[in-house]
C-alpha cells in the first residue's frame, strides 16, 4: 500500500483574536499537493486571518501550522525571524492591492526576490522572470513601471513575481476584488492556468463561478470558523448549513 500524501498546508486547531474580537475560533483545514481550495464566507469572517496565519504575517496565538509536513514555530506567536524567512520563501502572497515597488521595473520587481532571498544568480532570474511574465501574459511589460499598468497587469506581476520564488504553496487574498470589473477576467485566468499547472492553491475569493470550475473544494468560514467544506458542486448548489444557504441566497438576490 503506497502512504498518504503529506498534505502541503496543514492548519490544526488554530486561534486568532484582536483584542475583544475573535477572527479564527479554532480552525482545521488540510490542503493536498496540487489541490484548489477556495475560502468562501462573508466580510470579518477570519478568511483573510487564516492566509496571513498560515504565513505569520499575523502569528496565530495557538494551534499548529505545518507546510509540507514542516511546523512552523511552536503553537505560539514567537517564531525566530530566520526560521520565518526559510517558511515564506516556500509560499506565495498575492494581496488584494498588488504591492508592487513603485521605483522599480516590472522585470526588477519580478526578480528581486529570487536574487535577495534565494541567491539565484541575476541572468537565471532575468530567464525565468520573462518566462513566468509570458506565462501571465504580460511580458512585454517587463520595463515598464508599475504605475504605467492596468490594474489587472499589476496583479498579473504580483502574481508572476510570487512565483519567481518557486514557491511550494500559492495563497491568494482575494486577487480580484480591488479590480475594475472588467480586470477580473484576466487575472482569473492566469489563476485558472497554474490550477491546470498543478500548483498548490488557497483561495480567498467571492468569486463564485471560479470556486466552482476551479476548486477541488470549497470551504465556507463564518464567525471564525470553517463550519462546511466539500466538492464546489455540493457546497454551491447544496448547502446544509443555514449559515451557508443564507450567505449563498444574498449572493444571489444581488
Amino acid at each position: 500500500m503506497s502512504s498518504p500524501l503529506t498534505p502541503m498546508v496543514e492548519v490544526t486547531n488554530l486561534h486568532k483574536a484582536y483584542g475583544p474580537i475573535v477572527a479564527l475560533a479554532g480552525v482545521d483545514l488540510s490542503v493536498q499537493p496540487g489541490e484548489v481550495v477556495s475560502v468562501i464566507g462573508g466580510s470579518g469572517s477570519g478568511k483573510s486571518t487564516l492566509l496571513r496565519c498560515i504565513n505569520y504575517l499575523d502569528p496565530p496565538d495557538q494551534g499548529v501550522v505545518l507546510i509540507n509536513g514542516n511546523r512552523i514555530g511552536d503553537g505560539g506567536p514567537h517564531v525566530p525571524e530566520r526560521i520565518l524567512r526559510k517558511h515564506r520563501a516556500e509560499i506565495g502572497m498575492v494581496f488584494q492591492s498588488f504591492n508592487l515597488f513603485p521605483h522599480m521595473t516590472v522585470l526588477q520587481n519580478v526578480i528581486e526576490a529570487p536574487c535577495a532571498v534565494r541567491g539565484t544568480p541575476k541572468k537565471e532570474a532575468i530567464e525565468l522572470a520573462y518566462d513566468l511574465l509570458a506565462s501571465v501574459g504580460v511580458r512585454d511589460k517587463a520595463e515598464s513601471f508599475p504605475s504605467e499598468l492596468s490594474g489587472g497587469q499589476q496583479q498579473r506581476v504580483a502574481i508572476a513575481r510570487a512565483l519567481a520564488m518557486k514557491p511550494q504553496v500559492m495563497l491568494f487574498d482575494e486577487p480580484t476584488s480591488a479590480l475594475d470589473p472588467e480586470l477580473v477576467g484576466e487575472v482569473l485566468n492566469a489563476m485558472k492556468q497554474l490550477a491546470r499547472e498543478g500548483m498548490t492553491m488557497l483561495v480567498v475569493t467571492h468569486e463564485m463561478d471560479f470556486a466552482e470550475e476551479v476548486s477541488n473544494r470549497v470551504a465556507f468560514f463564518s464567525e471564525g470558523k470553517i463550519v462546511e467544506v466539500g466538492a464546489p458542486k455540493e457546497v454551491l448548489r447544496n448547502p446544509q448549513h443555514p449559515r451557508l444557504q443564507a450567505f449563498l441566497s444574498r449572493l444571489n438576490s444581488h
